[in-house]
């Protein structure tokens, strides 16, 4: 077996190695065959994904002689010429790579571009390869405007970046850009077969999805985790072994805790929790993979055919996608994924992930605790009223605020109030006559409509079992268009469960509106506030020693 690590021993070194870049090959190698270059290119994508070994390979093509030393530029570089093997060996001085991480400032960047303006020493063409070049600063970005705009005919300019984002415009608009994507999971497990294979080691293909999986699109990751698992295995590399390595979940155990939540048994659920911590696995990675199973089950309730026979796992899949509602399904997902960032604000993650599997086992759509509450609301507790000294139980009523907003009901409380309207109106007066200010601030009305309401006073009330017929009058008849009385009467329609019939009158109220009543509360908060203000030790001390004065109507209160 090579010294070298796989992911430097097996670099690709010309076009046709690469993996997973299709679209990126057949473009430069068009361009090369048809002599049609540009002279600046700019790769973006994650680590790990070719960016570097296609600048390479670009370097070859650009710069190789063939073997005979008379070839000329090709898309298939001979990998045997002085240039090719120089620049493999990474010792060809007309190949310069520089990563701007560390090379960012100006005068890094001067000093590369005065030594483009001279021709190769040896070569066709000189490239210049930057990698992350979004580390340089602005002022290298306008130093090389000019020169990447207009470079000499002998020197090519390459750059590679994992964030595209914080380049300037003016820099992409002189490149041709193109997005390397991330290596799929099948593809980087189908290469990895070749790399084993070649390498004589042997190893289980779940063992290598599993490692595709953590290398999250990258192939260098890969490779590098595929170097760690065959030292961590000391021979074949197994399923077991790379779970054992990266402190991953196998999948019996996510189909235990999915069978766990179907059964609704807790204490294997904790069970499970507590052989996890014992053998140290990853919690966070434990709620991934399981979110990835509960996509698949999902999938296959819509799409059973989605399911791959060659899944070691296709039999589960579809098992547990005919054991679960599509609605649970949805649920544990939800859970899985919005748990993960919680982990870290738990006691532990052992802890972190006990709770959330307690809550998938809480939370069951359609379940009877669910229907206690109605309409899939959370179940409401059944708190016993008070009683009063003669012994019967009064009445409920509606609190009222005056400092605060209005609020609409919730969807939970709304089949409640048809069944019984004296339930949530407010407290029912001699005449039988809702208590109109809390009544207006429950209505789930906005804008116009809100404002009418609020500008109204109760005149009469006659409510019979076919409706009710309510008198009311307002001193804004501009707010009483036909559109807003509508909607006001359609709301309290809906609120009281029957039809509800509104005459409006203009005149002045006799009470006072929910909008007086909100101004005088605001008005006697101003007040005591600027009280306050003037009262103030500390501002006393500054009228006192600096002559300051608090402007008039600045003091607003909270």
């Amino acid at each position: 077996m090579t010294s070298l690590a796989l992911a430097r021993s097996w670099r690709p070194k010309t076009f046709s190695q690469l993996v997973g870049q299709d679209h990126v090959v057949k473009a430069l190698t068009h361009a090369l065959d048809q002599g049609r270059l540009h002279h600046a290119w700019l790769f973006t994508g994650t680590r790990g994904v070719g960016k570097t070994t296609i600048a390479r390979i670009m370097a070859k093509a650009l710069n190789c002689t063939g073997v005979d030393g008379a070839g000329k530029m090709t898309s298939e570089p001979c990998g045997k010429c002085p240039a090719c093997l120089e620049i493999d060996a990474g010792r060809f001085v007309d190949y310069i790579e520089m990563d701007a991480a560390s090379n960012r400032g100006v005068d890094d960047i001067a000093a590369l571009l005065e030594k483009a303006a001279y021709a190769p020493s040896n070569a066709r063409y000189k490239v210049y390869m930057i990698d992350e070049v979004h580390m340089l600063t602005n002022h290298a970005f306008n130093a090389m405007l000019k020169t990447l705009e207009e470079p000499p005919e002998h020197v090519k300019f390459i750059l590679a970046t994992t964030d595209p984002q914080k380049i300037p415009v003016t820099i992409l608009s002189r490149c041709l850009q193109f997005n390397l994507k991330q290596m799929p999971v099948p593809l980087i497990v189908e290469h990895l077969e070749k790399v084993l294979a070649a390498e004589n080691v042997e190893y289980e293909t779940n063992a290598l999805r599993v490692l595709a999986k953590a290398a999250q699109g990258s192939m260098r990751d890969a490779l590098s985790l595929t170097d760690q698992a065959i030292a961590y295995a000391a021979g074949k590399v197994t399923e077991e072994s790379v779970r054992g390595m990266l402190g991953t979940l196998d999948d019996a155990y996510l189909i235990r805790i999915l069978d766990a939540l179907i059964t609704k048994d807790g204490a294997t659920l904790l069970s499970i929790s507590n052989e996890m911590g014992e053998r140290s696995m990853s919690f966070s990675l434990a709620l991934a993979d399981l979110s990835s199973l509960i996509q698949k089950i999902a999938a296959a309730q819509i799409v059973p055919e989605s399911v791959l026979d060659d899944w070691p796992e296709a039999g589960e899949i579809r098992r547990l996608a005919s054991a679960l509602t599509k609605e649970e399904v949805q649920l544990f997902y939800q859970i899985s994924i919005t748990s993960r960032p919680d982990l870290s604000l738990a006691p532990d993650e052992q802890t972190g992930f006990a709770m959330t599997l307690l809550r998938m086992l809480a939370f069951r759509p359609g379940g009877d605790a669910v229907n206690a509450g109605g309409n899939g609301a959370p179940p409401v507790a059944n708190v016993p009223r008070p009683v009063n000294a003669s012994g019967s139980t009064p009445a409920p009523s509606v609190a009222r605020n005056s400092t605060s907003a209005p609020s609409a009901p919730s969807s939970s409380t709304a089949p409640a109030s048809k069944a019984a309207p004296s339930a949530t109106s407010a407290t029912a007066s001699a005449a039988d006559c809702p208590d109109w200010h809390a009544l207006m601030r429950q209505l789930p009305v906005k804008g116009l409509v809100q404002q009418l309401a609020f500008q109204t006073e109760l005149q009469d009330w006659n409510d019979s079992a076919t409706g009710v017929r309510a008198s009311i009058v307002t001193p804004m008849p501009q707010l009483a268009s036909e559109a807003s009385v509508a909607r006001l009467a359609d709301a309290l329609s809906a609120h009281f469960g029957k039809p509800v019939k509104l005459l409006i009158e203009k005149g002045e109220v006799e009470g006072k509106t929910v909008a007086k009543v909100d101004a005088q509360i605001h008005q006697e908060k101003r007040q005591n506030a600027e009280q306050l203000i003037a009262q103030d030790p500390f501002i006393l001390q500054l009228e006192k020693e600096f002559g300051a004065k608090v402007v008039g109507g600045s003091v607003k209160p909270l």
